[in-house]
This record gives C-alpha cells, sequence and structure tokens, in this order.
C-alpha cells in the first residue's frame, strides 16, 4: 500500500499474508494464518499491585515489544495489541477529538499512538488498537462533526435513543444514514495514518452484526490491511455465522482472566475452553479463527506477576489453542517472560500445528478428551487431554483418524520420535490438567 512503510509491509507479507488469487470476501481483508502476539489486558485485569488499569503506559507497551521482538519474534509473534483504557485517563474515563475520534490519553502515551507505533513497527512488529462498538455516549452528548460530512454525531444514533453493546455503553448507530459509515471510517483512517494494523471491536452482542460490518468495510476503505477482531465474552453464537464474511476471528468464550492477584487460574477460566471450543467448530471457515482469548503463559517464576497455572497446564493452554488454530496472543508481563514460558510459546513444532490454519475435530470430550486434525502434508496432529484430578493413560485408536496399520508416531512437545505403532498409541501417565500432542505419520 502506498502509505506502508517498507519496513511494515515486509512484516505483513511475512506474518500475515492475504489469502492468495482471491479479493477479500464482502468486506473482509483475508489473512491466511491466526495472529501471534501479545496483549495488554491480562496484566490490566489483575489485582496484584503495580499492575491493573494503571499499568497501561508508553513505556510498558515499549518494553513488551522489547520483549516480544527479542525473545518470541522468531517464532511468530508480532502483534502487540494495546487494550482498554488506551485513550482513557488513569480514572479510566475515556475521551475523544473534537471529530469524535479516539485519541491516545496524553499521560498514558505523552509521545501519542503515532510514534507509538513507529518504536513498534522498528522492532519488526505489528500494532494493535481496542475500541467498541456503538456510538460512544459522550461522543453523542458533544455533537461531534463527522469528518468529510455535513453531519454530526447526533444525527447518527438510532431514535429512539437505544443503548447497546455488552456494558450498554454506547448508543445504538443507525447505519441506514450514510453517515454512520462515514464516521467508522473516520476511526479506521485516523487508525491507519497512525500505523496500526489491527483492530479490535469488544462488547458485541446480538445486535452488532451491522457495526461489525461497518467496521470491515471501513478497514477495507482505509487502504490498510489490519486484522479485525470480534470481541465479547463471549460473541453470541448466534450471529457467527454473519460474522464469517466481514472478521478475521470471533470471541468464543469468556475473558481468560481470573480478575485476581494472578493472571487466570485453571478453573477461572481456562479449562472452560474445552467444552466450549465444539460448539463453534462447524460454523469456522479459512480465514475466520476462533479467539480462545490470550495465553497466560509468560512468568512463573521470579519477580512479578505470575500466571496463575502450573507449567503442565501451561503445555495444554498452548496443544489446545494451537489445535484450534486459535490466535495466539501472550497474556502477562513480557517484560519478565521466563524460560519455560520461551520453551512453550516458541516450539516450532506446536506453532506449525497453529499456523495450519486447519481446525480440529473432537473424538471424545468428557474428563478424557481425544482431538484430530488434519494437518496439509495429510499427517495427522492428535491430542489428548486429562481435565481430572489424577493421572491417567489415554488412547488413541487409529480408527479415530480412519487410518489403520502401523504409523510413526513424533512427540511435538518434547520433539522425540516415539517409534512405530500399529492400531493404536496410548498416552501412559497423562497427569492432571496435563496434555500431549502428537503427529501420526
Amino acid at each position: 500500500m502506498p502509505s506502508r512503510l517498507t519496513v511494515v509491509a515486509a512484516v505483513s507479507v511475512a506474518v500475515a499474508v492475504l489469502l492468495p488469487g482471491a479479493s477479500p470476501a464482502y468486506a473482509k481483508t483475508g489473512f491466511a494464518t491466526p495472529a501471534m502476539g501479545w496483549s495488554s489486558w491480562s496484566v490490566e485485569a489483575s489485582t496484584r499491585a503495580t499492575y491493573g488499569t494503571s499499568w497501561l503506559t508508553e513505556s510498558h507497551v515499549e518494553g513488551a515489544a522489547d520483549a516480544v521482538a527479542s525473545k518470541l519474534r522468531s517464532a511468530g509473534y508480532r502483534y502487540i495489541d494495546i487494550d482498554s483504557g488506551w485513550n482513557a485517563d488513569m480514572s479510566f474515563h475515556g475521551h475523544t477529538d473534537g471529530n469524535g475520534i479516539p485519541d491516545a490519553d496524553s499521560t498514558r502515551f505523552p509521545d501519542g499512538m503515532a510514534a507509538v507505533a513507529t518504536y513498534v513497527h522498528d522492532e519488526g512488529l505489528l500494532l494493535g488498537l481496542y475500541t467498541t462498538v456503538g456510538l460512544d455516549k459522550g461522543v453523542y452528548d458533544k455533537n461531534a462533526p463527522i469528518l468529510g460530512t455535513g453531519c454530526h454525531t447526533q444525527d447518527i444514533a438510532q431514535q429512539p435513543l437505544t443503548a447497546t453493546n455488552g456494558w450498554g455503553s454506547s448508543w445504538k448507530i443507525d447505519y441506514g444514514n450514510s453517515c454512520a459509515q462515514a464516521y467508522i471510517d473516520s476511526i479506521v483512517n485516523r487508525f491507519a495514518s497512525w500505523g496500526v494494523d489491527l483492530i479490535k471491536v469488544d462488547g458485541t452482542t446480538a445486535d452488532n452484526v451491522a457495526d461489525i460490518q461497518a467496521w470491515s468495510r471501513a478497514i477495507d476503505r482505509s487502504g490498510r490491511n489490519m486484522w479485525l477482531t470480534t470481541s465479547a465474552w463471549p460473541v453470541p453464537q448466534s450471529i457467527e455465522s454473519q460474522l464469517s464474511g466481514y472478521t478475521n476471528d470471533v470471541r468464543i468464550d469468556t475473558d481468560v482472566e481470573c480478575y485476581c492477584g494472578t493472571l487466570a487460574t485453571w478453573s477461572s477460566s481456562v479449562s472452560a475452553r474445552w467444552n466450549d471450543l465444539p460448539n463453534w467448530l462447524a460454523g469456522l471457515s479459512p480465514g475466520y479463527f476462533p479467539d480462545l482469548d490470550s495465553m497466560p503463559i509468560s512468568n512463573n517464576s521470579g519477580s512479578a506477576i505470575q500466571d496463575g497455572i502450573s507449567s503442565t497446564e501451561r503445555q495444554s493452554v498452548m496443544t489446545f489453542w494451537s489445535m484450534a488454530s486459535a490466535p495466539l496472543y501472550v497474556g502477562g508481563d513480557v517484560y519478565f517472560l521466563d524460560s519455560g514460558a520461551v520453551s512453550i510459546l516458541t516450539n516450532p513444532e506446536v506453532v506449525a500445528v497453529d499456523q495450519s490454519a486447519r481446525f480440529p475435530t473432537r473424538i471424545t470430550g468428557g474428563t478424557l478428551q481425544k482431538w484430530r486434525k488434519q494437518l496439509p502434508d495429510g499427517s495427522w496432529a492428535v491430542a489428548v487431554y486429562n481435565l481430572g484430578s489424577s493421572s491417567a493413560n489415554i488412547t488413541v485408536n487409529w480408527g479415530d483418524l480412519g487410518i489403520g496399520g502401523s504409523h510413526p508416531v513424533r512427540d511435538l512437545a518434547s520433539r522425540t520420535d516415539l517409534g512405530s505403532f500399529n492400531g493404536s498409541w496410548t498416552a501412559t501417565g497423562v497427569p492432571a490438567h496435563g496434555s500431549r500432542l502428537i503427529k501420526v505419520g
């Protein structure tokens, strides 16, 4: 794109490859593989001292970018996603400019968002920003003029005024008024001018399909390739099929965070995803990925905020997200990323399972779960999970994969060949909350 810096273009081509040989479906810029990066919300959500929403500052974001660049970028992690609060003061009161466009809080980001984007891009990374669906009530009250039109923001609010989004914090937009699309365009064009590469639109309800369509159109009109993530806790499954032509991923579960002194815990709410993902699988399609939220894998030792899950659980998270071909967003204060986290997050054989962009099938549910998906080379990735409280053996029969005879098996998490097995393979002694991930040739 003419407006894109060469370094950003090179990174985008390498990391977020457009689907080959096709125009974007409807209004969606296509990406062939799930996004990978880091998200700020997990540390913002924590009650641990020195964290919470006040943690979100320019220096902390740039420190996170440094850590991702030095420890994770080589494995494919690129996006630095700044979540809620970047345009809010330290009391979390949001603000916008004279045209109703969100602008960076000068206390949190004194150099402005364009400067932050430049910093991130100079690290070979990409920048993501957060927003919400609907017309912010403060923007309605100021009746801001909409750029490029003769309209003001009160003109685009549905009448009678109707609260919308997951918090009821905005007014529903009347997209029958052409100035409504122009308003969303004005926000996205501003983000594009700063160098933003991803937009997360949060608070999506069943009443907000038109909002996501408008954000998608605005991205394509901006002339800049930007990943669009549609978020809620979760997005209502009733609109899954209506969003597939417009967004690059869809949040299928509640927040992973425990809103406590750590990032998460196994029960709040990591474990819920094993039983929630199957409900969404039928509605997924190439370039429309299931967002399982960020992975609480960053620090289980030393200073700073802790993950709140064990090393065994960390590996199960990485395995499950990768089997789902979910976006791989690291949560936590990655400045303190420990060696165990680096090892799990950068394992090329597990990352490749995620980046295959293939979706899985659950073979068996319950406490001892078995999942499969066929990889592009025709082999099978198979994951087993012990969601129970004591160790167990879990057997995978080749008939579950539609194959027979003897086949070589490789443990992808440990990166070791296990030998050839005739008819089946058994994962022995899988610990509580543990997993095994194999490739069957």
